[in-house]
C-alpha cells in the first residue's frame, strides 16, 4: 500500500479551517481568535521543527542524542505543567514536582516497554522509544496537572475545613484525604475516558496515523492497545506522585496548612 505524499500547499489549504474558526470566534466575540491563531502557528512550527530533529535523530541512532532529547521532552513538560496550574507552590516547587513525577512514571514505562515488551535492537531504537515516550509524557502531563490543579485549588477553597480537622486531631494525612483522592480522579479521568470511547467513539491517533502509513489495521490495533495501556499505567504513577508530594508540601513538620506555599 502506497502512502500519499503531502505537500506544503495541501497543508497551507487545511490551515484554512482554522482561519475560518478564528474568524467565527471574532464575529462572535468570544476573544480566543488571537490565541487560536497562535497556538495554530505553533503547531506548525514546533512540528516542522521537530519532524527534522527526528529525521538527524534517527539517522545517528545514539543513545546520548535519544537521552538528550528525552530529557528536552521532559523539561518542557514540566513547565507546562507549571504553567497550567492556577495556584502554584512558590520556588520552583510546582516545576519539580511535575518533572519529578514524570520521570520516575513516563520514564520508567518507556524503558520497561523497550526493553520487556517490543525488544527492539538496539532498545533504544528512536524509531520506538522517541514517539512511546512523547505519547506517554504528554497524556502524563495532563493528568498531573490537572492532578495538581485540582489538589491546590481544593486547598484554598476548602482551607477551613482543612484546618478543623487538623484541629479536631486528625493527621495531615487525613485532613486532606478526601482531597488528595478527588485530585488523583481528577488527573485519571481523561485516559480512563479515552480507553472507553477507543474504537467505539474514536479511532485513537497512533492507530489512525499507522493504517494511514499503510500498517495492516490488527497490527495497528495491537501498537494501539500497548499505547493505551502503557499510557494509562504511566499517567496513574504519575499523578499519584505528584499529588502525594505537592500534598506533603502543602504541610510543615508540625502539620501545619501552609498555604502561604501557594501562589497568589
Amino acid at each position: 500500500m502506497n502512502v500519499i505524499d503531502l505537500s506544503w500547499w495541501q497543508l497551507a489549504l487545511t490551515s484554512s479551517l482554522v482561519l475560518a474558526l478564528a474568524a467565527c470566534t471574532h464575529i462572535a466575540h468570544l476573544g480566543i481568535g488571537k490565541s487560536l491563531l497562535i497556538a495554530a502557528a505553533r503547531t506548525a512550527i514546533q512540528l516542522a521543527l521537530v519532524g527534522m530533529v527526528l529525521e538527524a535523530l534517527f539517522a545517528v541512532g545514539s543513545l546520548h542524542w535519544v537521552a538528550l532529547m528525552g530529557l528536552v521532552m521532559l523539561l518542557l513538560a514540566g513547565r507546562e505543567v507549571m504553567a497550567r496550574q492556577k495556584y502554584r507552590l512558590r520556588g520552583g516547587w510546582s516545576f519539580g514536582i511535575g518533572t519529578l513525577s514524570m520521570f520516575i512514571s513516563a520514564f520508567s514505562v518507556t524503558v520497561l516497554t523497550l526493553v520487556v515488551i517490543i525488544g527492539p535492537s538496539p532498545w533504544y531504537e528512536p524509531q520506538y522509544a522517541i514517539p512511546l515516550l512523547g505519547m506517554l509524557l504528554g497524556n502524563t502531563m495532563t493528568g498531573v496537572a490537572l492532578g495538581l490543579d485540582r489538589l491546590t485549588e481544593s486547598a484554598r477553597r476548602s482551607r477551613d475545613i482543612i484546618e478543623n480537622r487538623l484541629m479536631l486531631g486528625e493527621t495531615w494525612t487525613q485532613a486532606c484525604g478526601d482531597f488528595r483522592r478527588e485530585a488523583m480522579r481528577a488527573g485519571l479521568m481523561p485516559i480512563i475516558n479515552s480507553m472507553a470511547a477507543a474504537g467505539i467513539v474514536s479511532l485513537p491517533g497512533m492507530m489512525t496515523g499507522q493504517i494511514l502509513a499503510g500498517s495492516p489495521p490488527a497490527l495497528a490495533v495491537k501498537y494501539q492497545i500497548l499505547i493505551m495501556f502503557t499510557v494509562a499505567g504511566g499517567t496513574g504513577f504519575g499523578t499519584f506522585a505528584a499529588v502525594a508530594i505537592c500534598s506533603r508540601r502543602l504541610f510543615d513538620r508540625r502539620e501545619r496548612l501552609r498555604m502561604d506555599r501557594l501562589s497568589n
